[in-house]
């Protein structure tokens, strides 16, 4: 049987929601160890039910098809922490954040999932704080700009528990290889840059040769702001001196 073709805005559409679920998916195989998914594994003593990782996935789902063929600019950073990701299932993005603003989600209502005996008005990052406002300053919607992680999944010190943040080890960071590569076929940004030397490193793997900016944390913010700034103003110069009369 010959299935009739979509109409244009549905079609694009269902690319869309095929290439986000695809995705989605390729999230589920993550290194052991200290790695906690948080799109596909239940924390049983931060999590609030059960249902969390399928909230997270809805999450992410959300933010993801919200930004296909939107997004200029793609700010890859080294890993999640348990402060945003672990328990929003988005990069860079911290629960107090989702719960004070609705519409960085787009079409669903935002939930935390960390339980409320944890942390009152849920887990509040600071570096996430910083990228977006800094996003924001310089001009971009939120649908403007997508974040991603050069080790996609969060991960922790067995010593402290899952309440903790490492760097990844070169072995785990190759699992995430194949996945920033669909993340960048999935997001043609016209900007791609890595915040700190691990994502700098991971992109040149694939053949990226990212703009690199520092880490906002440690006393980093200002610098973070202004490199920010600078990469955003150069590249935005380079495409205006390429189009031609």
């Amino acid at each position: 049987m010959t299935l009739a073709p979509k109409s244009g805005a549905a079609y694009r559409i269902h690319q869309i929601m095929a290439a986000t679920e695809s995705f989605l998916r390729l999230l589920k195989r993550s290194p052991g160890g200290q790695v906690f998914n948080p799109w596909w594994q239940f924390d049983p003593q931060n999590d609030f039910g059960p249902q969390a990782p399928q909230i997270r996935r809805a999450q992410l789902r959300a933010y993801l098809s919200e930004r296909v063929g939107t997004a200029r600019l793609g700010l890859v950073g080294e890993a999640l922490g348990y402060r945003g990701g672990h328990f929003t299932g988005i990069p860079m993005t911290s629960e107090r954040m989702l719960l004070k603003n609705a519409q960085l989600l787009g079409g669903i209502a935002p939930r935390r999932t960390s339980r409320v005996n944890k942390s009152q008005g849920g887990f509040a990052e600071p570096t996430a704080s910083m990228v977006w406002n800094a996003l924001q300053d310089l001009g971009f919607p939120i649908d403007g700009f997508v974040l991603w992680n050069a080790f996609p999944w969060h991960p922790f010190d067995a010593t402290r528990g899952l309440l903790s943040n490492r760097k990844p080890g070169s072995a785990e960071l190759r699992f995430g290889i194949p996945i920033l590569e669909r993340f960048l076929q999935m997001f043609r940004c016209e900007i791609v840059i890595a915040v700190g030397t691990v994502a700098a490193a991971q992109l040149e793997q694939i053949g990226i040769r990212a703009i690199r900016i520092r880490h906002p944390a440690n006393a980093g913010a200002a610098l973070f702001r202004r490199q920010l700034r600078d990469a955003v103003q150069l590249t935005r110069s380079r495409a205006l001196a390429n189009i031609g009369p």
